[in-house]
Formats: structure tokens, sequence, C-alpha cells
């Protein structure tokens, strides 16, 4: 018998709980929750395959590991055309050995950068002509204009929709507060999306430039803007999320405190 979502999402649950990180990512798990539709499941009690659009996850329980079923979950995939993805949320040698095996390359490397709120600097003042405020209700075309300009060639956020925008401002964490936006007259320049994971843990969910007005300050501005909304929201760690090859991104977060420690590398493998 197919496996459900339910169980699908109980065995990344628990497989998240051992490992302290989550198997898939946000989009996966929207996807799951709305459009379970667009998504092939196969596997067991024991471990899935997951299937959505081009990308792909294999995951297996702790009990199961060491046992050939990730190759197993591997071999029993619909077709698998070249450009297929698959991430590993960790930089973990079993996974690289499966898809070296199987003819995936190492293609991208997302890195987990983290600074305790304590020493937080404070947020400088607004250029002359610059409005900082929270995002309004008006303001979902502007932010995904910015967003769409911003991230232009980034694979997964540049892409993007209003509906992609409306589905994750419906989800429990959101917070109109914490999307720190910054406007000259009635255009966006730039915003930051903040994230709170809990009562401790917060993300910088997304920091967005429009290429026009960069070189401005605009973002080391809306980033320290949306730091300290949630070091005011008593969490007492903040993580982000950036490309390892981003270097100035880096170089930004690294003159703001954040450090990475060398597991909290995400890998993405594509298929040859």
């Amino acid at each position: 018998m197919a496996l459900s979502v339910e169980q699908v999402l109980a065995i990344a649950k628990a497989t998240e709980a051992y490992d302290g990180v989550a198997p898939l990512d946000e989009a996966t798990l929207l996807t799951l929750r709305n459009r379970s539709e667009d998504a092939t499941i196969w596997g067991d009690v024991r471990g899935f395959g997951l299937l959505i659009g081009a990308e792909l996850s294999l995951v297996v329980l702790t009990q199961h590991r060491g046992v050939g079923l990730g190759r197993q979950l591997l071999l029993r995939a619909p077709s698998l055309p070249a450009g297929t993805t698959a991430w590993s949320h960790g930089d973990n040698p079993a996974a690289a050995a499966l898809a070296a095996r199987h003819g995936w390359e190492r293609t991208r490397e997302l890195w987990v950068m983290r600074r305790p709120v304590a020493g937080l600097p404070p947020a400088p003042a607004a250029p002359d002509g610059i409005v900082v405020r929270s995002f309004e209700p008006g303001d979902e075309a502007e932010l995904l204009r910015v967003n769409s300009t911003a991230f232009a060639h980034h694979p997964e956020q540049g892409g993007m929709t209003a509906a992609d925008l409306a589905e994750r401002m419906a989800e429990p964490w959101f917070d109109a507060a914490g999307l720190v936006t910054a406007w000259e007259g009635e255009t966006l320049l730039a915003f930051h999306w903040t994230k709170r994971h809990s009562e401790t843990d917060g993300e910088v969910y997304v920091v967005g430039v429009d290429p026009a007005a960069q070189s401005r300050g605009l973002g080391k501005l809306v980033t320290l803007l949306g730091l300290n909304h949630l070091a005011s929201a008593g969490v007492s760690e903040i993580h982000l999320y950036v490309e390892g090859d981003n270097t100035p991104a880096v170089c930004l977060y690294e003159g703001l405190g954040f450090t990475r420690a060398a597991a909290d590398t995400h890998i993405q493998y594509t298929r040859r």
C-alpha cells in the first residue's frame, strides 16, 4: 500500500528529531500539505522517495540506514532525466557515495550561518528620502517585483509567484511586522523578511535589494533592522541560508557576526 502524506511527514519528523536537521525543505513541505497531487511518493514505513517536478528527495529512518535502502529507493524512482536535482541536508558521506555511484554530481553548496543575538549592532539611520516600514497589504506587487529582479538567477527564490507569496503569508509563522521594507516614494528598493521558528530561534528568511538600488547600503540597513526585530521578539539565536559561492553576501553576513560550521552545509546533487 502506498504511503500517505501523513506517513511521509511523520517519517520526516522522526528523521529530523534524530539528525537535528529537516530532511525536506520548506517548498517541499508546502507542496505536500497544500498540493499533494503534485508529488509522486514511493517506499514503506522504513523510508520514502519523493519526486516533485525535477527535485528528488530520499529519506530513510535512522534505524534502517546502512543496509542499502537509500539505493533501493533511488532505483525504484520514476524516470529521472538529466538535470534532476536532489538535496543532502548536511554534507553526508553516505549521500555523496550514493550520488557518485549513480551518476549525480555535486553542483551547489548552501551554507547555514548563525550568530547569537547578544552583541547585535544597532541598525543605522535610513538615508534621506528612504522610508522604512513593515509590510502592509497592497505591497505584494512591489515585493514580487524586487524579489524577481534581485533573485533573477536564483533557481528557487527568483520564481516566486503571487500564489507562492500568499501561501507563505498564510503560514502560522508569518508576521507582517517582521517583513521590513525600504521605500523611495512608491518604489520598493529593499526588504528583509524574517521568520521566527520558535521562542528562541529566528531566521533571516529573505533579504532582497533591487539591483538598481545596490551600493546604497540598503541591504545592510534592512538586514540589521530585521535582526533587531527578531531580537526584540525574544529569540536568542539567528540563522540564515546563503549560497556558498555568493562571496558578497557571505562577506556581509560575516561582517555582521555570522559564522559557519562545516557541518552546516547543504549539498545539491544534479543527475548527469
